[in-house]
């Protein structure tokens, strides 16, 4: 079967998704944050630079409706750009109301809006630390060593390492498997700490061992 159809599928997935999540915003809620766990915010670097596309687009939009003189083509124009401006406030959007997740439990949800989401039991996560890397541009990069970074902004900052490894999709549908996991979060150290503290919480005590 032809792999078109999939993507064509993914892909209005995701436009669906983005536009719901923008209902969110406005609404100010988030998607799936549980009560006890801790929300991580990750669009920082992109924040300026997509209200920055949004403008741009919007003054195009404007340009555009001014000078082409067909009704016709200009109400297609019209509609067309007007989609395009919603279309680029509701994948930020979904970035915002879609944060990452650490659990109560330890556990770990990263996420980059609408287009990837990957859990990570407790069990799996061995150690997290704060590390700022700058991968090359791409939003999900698998190295040959099973790295995974998603990064935003060309950046990460937090990198986990896993006891086992973790399959993931792939924003256009393919599946790859990491061993260790970086990802961007505005406050690294908060996201750590959390991880840490769970893991710590949740392993047994040597003391309450029976004699």
């Amino acid at each position: 079967m032809s792999r078109v159809p999939l993507i064509a599928r993914r892909l209005l997935m995701h436009e669906v998704r983005a536009l719901h999540s923008l209902g969110l915003w406005v609404l100010r809620r988030r998607h799936q944050v549980p009560e006890g766990s801790l929300a991580v915010p990750y669009t920082g670097p992109q924040t300026a630079m997509m209200y920055g596309m949004i403008f741009v687009s919007v003054i195009e939009t404007v340009g555009l409706a001014l000078i082409i003189p067909w009704p016709v083509v200009h109400a297609i124009t019209l509609v067309i750009d007007v989609y395009g401006v919603v279309l680029a406030l509701a994948l930020h959007a979904a970035c915002v109301v879609r944060p990452h997740v650490v659990g109560s439990d330890g556990s770990l949800r990263i996420r980059y809006g609408a287009l990837f989401d990957l859990r990570v039991p407790a069990a799996t996560i061995a150690a997290a630390r704060v590390d700022r890397r700058y991968p090359d541009a791409r939003l999900v990069r698998l190295g040959p060593d099973g790295v995974l970074d998603l990064a935003v902004g060309s950046q990460t900052t937090v990198t986990v390492e896993l006891t086992e490894p973790v399959t993931f999709v792939r924003p256009l549908g393919r599946q790859g498997v990491a061993r260790t996991l970086r990802f961007h979060a505005d406050d690294p150290r908060e996201a750590v700490a959390a991880l840490t503290r769970a893991r710590r919480e949740a392993a047994p005590d040597p003391s309450a061992a029976p004699q």
